[in-house]
């Protein structure tokens, strides 16, 4: 394909601006949605607690992040690439809360495959995982499995493992999932390309501005779209 203008996060605009205006109308059915950089170039931020999520104050930041000195560090890795005429990717982690258990199904339209495929409407992302993700991969069913318990006359489960989707219906307790996101292709450095009319090899060198890395401004689509979707599921 020639061109990239169509994987432009330019067309994230207008998906942003119905994701914010989604988000007001989940908030008056208690519904709340947040997301932070939970990785750049290898530096981690603090991960949400995935059964209790509380106010992170990570609302209104520009560089969006728990912890601030991770961010700080994140910024010096983002330089670092930037100096270097190259890009670094990163890791969104994005949670939904005050979802009642009951919504999705459990086949194809469960609620992973639903936010996943609109998630991957999001250029640049490569990836997502939900709970445990592919980590859970690596344990027993005794260690993954969520045991259910009594708290304040609710049912709910005593860890979250399962990122708050069981068979594709959400369980109650928070959604968790997080999003990689792949370092920005438009770089500095030469690169080899293909001369498509001459079919020859060629030296590529883009030009102009390119960000070295996209994942800040990619916190707020995660948003938007999760926003969409679990609107359209809960009405």
């Amino acid at each position: 394909i020639a061109g990239g203008g169509h994987f432009s996060g330019r067309l994230t605009a207008p998906l942003c601006f119905a994701g914010s205006v989604c988000m007001q109308i989940l908030k008056l059915k208690g519904i709340d949605i947040k997301a932070h950089i939970a990785a750049i170039g290898g530096i981690e931020d603090e991960k949400f607690d995935p059964v209790s999520i509380t106010d992170e104050n990570i609302a209104g930041k520009e560089f969006p992040v728990i912890n601030d000195a991770a961010g700080d560090k994140m910024k010096a890795e983002i330089e670092k690439a930037r100096l270097d005429a190259d890009s670094v990717g990163g890791i969104i982690e994005c949670a939904v809360t005050g979802v009642k258990a009951g919504f999705g199904e459990p086949m194809f339209e469960g609620i992973e495959n639903r936010l996943a495929a609109a998630v991957f409407g999001i250029p640049a992302v490569k990836g997502i995982e939900f709970g445990r993700g592919f980590s859970s991969a690596l344990l027993r069913g005794s260690e993954n499995n969520d045991e259910f318990i009594v708290s304040d006359g609710a049912v709910r489960t005593e860890t979250n493992n399962h990122g708050g989707i069981l068979g594709g219906i959400t369980s109650g307790m928070p959604i968790v999932f997080r999003v990689a996101i792949k370092p920005t292709p438009s770089i500095g450095k030469p690169q080899r390309s293909v001369n498509l009319e001459t079919m020859e090899e060629e030296e590529l060198l883009i030009k102009g501005r390119h960000d070295p890395c996209i994942v800040p401004r990619a916190v707020p689509a995660v948003e938007a779209v999760t926003a969409v979707t679990m609107l359209d599921i809960v009405l």
